[in-house]
């Protein structure tokens, strides 16, 4: 997500709080938010696909290759 499109979410929360918003702004910014959630939700996941794990016995396993081929349920 670049950054003109979280500008526009501050600009129509704002908005929203000053004098409220149009059916087509709501749901404009409906949309940029879950556009904005299933950005974080993949930058997380990435994150936690690349962490290693060190045992006590020094065996190292990556969480990705563990975990990160399952789906949610």
């Amino acid at each position: 997500m670049n950054q003109a499109k979280i500008d526009r979410i501050n600009a129509l929360y704002r908005k929203s709080k000053a004098e409220g918003l149009t059916a087509q702004e709501k749901e404009e910014q409906a949309i940029l938010r879950q556009e904005f959630v299933a950005n974080v939700r993949n930058n997380v996941k990435a994150q936690l696909d690349n962490i290693d794990i060190k045992n006590p016995d020094g065996s190292i396993y990556n969480l990705g290759e563990t975990y990160g081929n399952k789906t949610a349920n």
